[in-house]
């Protein structure tokens, strides 16, 4: 299952969703939300510290809903919001596609193969069917043959 659209950056350009995302908006630190706004901002600045996330700026690559994007913005570490906006990621996006088509290429090589191995497989069958027209004298082959061990 490929994890990229075929025309991504079509997908990008052309989508609501991601016309959207791509102006810069307002963001908020969400986690925590049951604690009250010092232990949130604590926690958020624990986990800075603790490398889980950069502190201020932010950039985080991704693929979202089958599009190579990248998210940036910053956050206030004591306000816990800032701004934001995702950018299409053309690199990515081309490698993520090359994949997908090395992929596309190893499914159709093991389809071909196994329809090949298949082929095969009938075509010895219908040769050894022509050999031997008897219906079940293969059978009584095999029924003596076991006998007489």
């Amino acid at each position: 299952m490929p994890r990229v659209v075929p025309d991504q950056k079509s997908k990008y350009d052309n989508e609501e969703f991601f016309r959207k995302l791509s102006r810069e908006c307002e963001i908020k630190y969400t986690g925590f939300r049951d604690r009250p706004h010092e232990e949130r901002q604590a926690r958020f600045q624990n986990a800075c510290r603790d490398g889980r996330s950069e502190v201020v700026h932010l950039k985080a690559p991704m693929i979202l809903n089958g599009v190579c994007v990248i998210w940036r913005g910053w956050i206030d570490l004591q306000r816990l919001d800032g701004m934001g906006f995702l950018e299409y990621d053309d690199e990515r996006a081309q490698h993520e596609d090359a994949l997908a088509q090395a992929a596309f290429e190893e499914a159709r090589r093991r389809t071909r193969d196994f329809e090949d191995r298949d082929r095969s497989h009938r075509e010895d069958l219908e040769s050894r069917r022509q050999q031997d027209p008897s219906p079940g004298s293969n059978m009584a082959n095999a029924d003596v043959e076991h006998k007489m061990r």
